[in-house]
């Protein structure tokens, strides 16, 4: 299979969709429906039974997926558009490709949810952590600065960063390829940033500060040429603050959703 660098202009889907996911999101926030988004509200704010909870927060979470992780992936759906170009339903091969990377954040998005309300039911029983509610802002931060400095990272980081290789190494043609491919895309891409992502869950889904900031990071370090060496920085970043954090709880609360 190759890919030519020269073909006519790239389907540009994955950046419209982008920008609409910041559209209806600043639009949510700035007239205060932005409810959906944040997990603590949706878990503790009413009756409603987990799964249809569940529901809502991974339909709203469709536009964490399109805000934060499609633009650190525009490289890689560019060169897919281009390549899917000869195909009968070049538009449809590109569809099931984004459906599948957004399948594998939904997947996230649902276990993260479904071990945020075992945390939750824990902290109701448990008045100690109850009193202590930096300890699980801290305990993320620290997580995700020492994954930062880890070998799945930098594999997973290596995948995002070279798109043409990864093409070359796993496109087909078909519908059920561009599934298959998504899907390794997605697990690429997750193994890179699951890290980061959680600390949006432990500092609040939604907040608009931490989205631009993390969006940003995982933008830099998967597309720019120093992105690599922003790594160990963003990690030890983390790391302090997580550590500030802990040892310095007034400070902590600032992290807190």
């Amino acid at each position: 299979m190759q890919l030519r660098a020269t073909v006519a202009r790239p389907a540009f889907v994955a950046e419209a969709l982008a920008v609409l996911a910041w559209l209806i999101f600043l639009g949510a926030v700035l007239t205060g429906r932005d409810r959906l988004l944040s997990h603590d509200a949706l878990l503790e704010g009413g009756t409603a039974p987990f799964w249809l909870t569940l529901l809502a927060f991974l339909a709203a979470w469709q536009l964490m997926t399109g805000a934060m992780m499609l633009p650190s992936s525009f490289p890689m759906m560019r060169l897919f558009a281009r390549a899917s170009r000869g195909q009968a339903h070049p538009g449809l091969v590109l569809g099931v490709f984004l459906a599948a990377y957004f399948a594998v954040w939904t997947g996230f998005a649902a276990v993260a949810l479904t071990a945020d309300a075992g945390l939750h039911w824990l902290v109701d029983r448990w008045g100690w952590l109850a009193a202590r509610p930096w300890l699980i802002a801290g305990s993320v931060l620290l997580l995700a600065g020492a994954f930062q400095f880890s070998s799945l990272k930098e594999n997973c980081l290596h995948e995002c960063r070279t798109p043409l290789s990864f093409l070359r190494q796993h496109y087909q043609r078909g519908l059920g390829p561009a599934w298959t491919l998504g899907i390794k895309h997605g697990l690429a891409c997750l193994g890179c940033c699951w890290a980061l992502m959680l600390v949006m869950f432990a500092l609040g889904v939604g907040n608009i500060v931490w989205m631009i900031g993390l969006t940003a990071i995982m933008v830099a370090e998967k597309t720019t040429r120093w992105g690599r060496r922003l790594v160990p920085v963003v990690g030890i970043t983390l790391l302090a603050l997580g550590l500030l954090v802990l040892l310095r709880p007034a400070s902590g609360l600032l992290f807190l959703p």
